[in-house]
């Protein structure tokens, strides 16, 4: 007796095209990837910030943070088939203003490119130009996962007397994807990795 074939909607697996396939051949076969995912049910966690702080000193307001979150299996599949991920962080500071909108006096932002290299089964993590390379994907993920000290304004930009406030986000940077794959993972709630907070300081 013959047996039926798998159904590909329960895992939302496939395997990865030959290594001799050509870019968009490749391309191709990754979307049909991310489409069958998305016939499987979203798992995907939101992410949390275990910690957040705002400090204001002689040299301006700086901040610093702690996320936890795990990459969903559609998104690790792709990074294991050569997408990179990149990963943002905005913090932008307020000024309260009673007449009139509340003025943005600074913003900031960082970003963290992480990519699957195959040939020598390491992640390499690049942020600000430079590059690490990690064995694992949990040590590459744990330097993205937090900042510390990240001066976000001027001391000068803080006016005395008047009252502040941050608009912080970070998230899994989609734009950043080739743009096929940005159109095929558009409902895709694995894709939509993200926290916002919003905090006031003195």
């Amino acid at each position: 007796m013959t047996a039926a074939p798998p159904n590909r909607a329960a895992g939302a697996t496939c395997s990865p095209p030959p290594p001799r396939a050509l870019g968009g051949a490749r391309l191709w076969a990754l979307l049909m990837c991310v489409a069958l995912s998305a016939l499987a049910p979203a798992r995907a966690e939101p992410i949390e910030l275990t910690a957040f702080e705002i400090v204001r000193n002689e040299e301006g307001v700086e901040l610093s943070f702690s996320a936890r979150f795990q990459l969903p299996h559609s998104v690790e599949d792709a990074l294991q088939k050569g997408v990179p991920l990149h990963f943002l962080v905005e913090a932008n500071v307020f000024r309260d203003r009673w007449y009139w909108f509340d003025r943005k006096i600074a913003s900031a932002n960082r970003t963290w490119r992480l990519a699957y290299q195959p040939l020598t089964r390491k992640y390499r993590v690049t942020f600000g130009g430079l590059n690490q390379t990690y064995d694992t994907l949990d040590e590459a993920m744990a330097v993205l996962r937090r900042t510390g000290a990240w001066k976000i304004a001027e001391a000068a930009q803080i006016e005395e007397g008047s009252r502040h406030y941050v608009e912080f986000s970070y998230r899994l940077d989609t734009t950043q994807l080739p743009r096929p794959m940005q159109i095929g993972i558009g409902t895709q709630a694995d894709w939509a990795l993200s926290v916002e907070r919003f905090q006031r300081f003195n």
